[in-house]
């Protein structure tokens, strides 16, 4: 699956080293399916296998660049699909990750709105389009992400205040939302306070997965857009257990 090598990937690189048995344990699969993808990973350049794991290869081109091709249909159908839930004249929190570069893309035709970016990559999109109103959010620059993290961006956040943000997550379980870094979780967490509501994008492959921070709990968000694909039987018990809990916590599930 794609997009669990995403996740895989992303996993390892904030790891530096992963093991197999933590990868199956945050992933909500066997270590059998880790091993295979890992062997993926490794065949396409992007970690190097280990006994019992695998460790990041570190180079600027295994992040952003390297996921931003990967489903890049699926990611389009969610940005589309996220952009609708957006009125017209909104002030919007554009979150960073390879989803949300959709979304702003498909947020043109929603305009006049402006837009606080949290990524460089999303700001490109955005910058002189007729109708959008740009701001990037100040902050430091991850190398190989083209994200705004950090306390910097958390505290510029708390100056201002927006009618929805539409945010990207790493993980999502029962026990709420969660991302790869504490920073990341931060900056995720000045922007759900500071928020009338909150959108999340997200592919299926993030359904069922733990990652390092949490973020919040699952009602924070009022609505997920994900893609057809969460709605399949085979998903992993992970995954149907977290859909189970997210019609628990009355987040309203749209599928692209």
């Amino acid at each position: 699956m794609p997009e669990r090598l995403d996740v895989t990937l992303r996993l390892v690189r904030n790891a530096g080293t992963a093991t197999l048995s933590d990868l199956a344990a945050r992933l909500g699969v066997s270590e059998m399916t880790v091993r295979r993808d890992l062997d993926e990973l490794q065949r396409r350049g992007l970690v190097t296998r280990i006994r019992g794991g695998a460790t990041a290869v570190d180079t600027p081109e295994n992040g952003f660049a390297a996921r931003a091709g990967w489903q890049a249909g699926l990611k389009e159908r969610i940005g589309r699909a996220a952009a609708e839930h957006v009125r017209p004249g909104s002030t919007v929190l554009l979150d960073a990750g390879t989803t949300t570069v959709h979304v702003a893309r498909a947020l043109l035709d929603r305009a006049p709105l402006t837009v606080a970016a949290l990524s460089l990559p999303v700001a490109a999109v955005l910058a002189d389009r007729p109708g959008i109103r740009l701001l990037v959010v100040g902050g430091e620059v991850r190398a190989g992400e083209g994200s705004l993290a950090g306390p910097v961006t958390a505290t510029v956040l708390a100056t201002l205040s927006f009618d929805v943000y539409v945010m990207s997550i790493g993980g999502i379980t029962p026990g709420g939302w969660s991302e790869f870094t504490l920073e990341d979780a931060a900056v995720k967490q000045a922007g759900l306070r500071q928020a009338d509501r909150a959108l999340v994008v997200a592919d299926a492959g993030k359904l069922g997965v733990r990652a390092f921070a949490r973020v919040a709990d699952l009602p924070a968000a009022g609505h997920l857009v994900t893609d057809a694909s969460a709605r399949d039987p085979r998903l992993t018990p992970a995954a149907q257990e977290t859909l189970a809990a997210l019609d628990d916590a009355d987040v309203e599930v749209t599928t692209a």
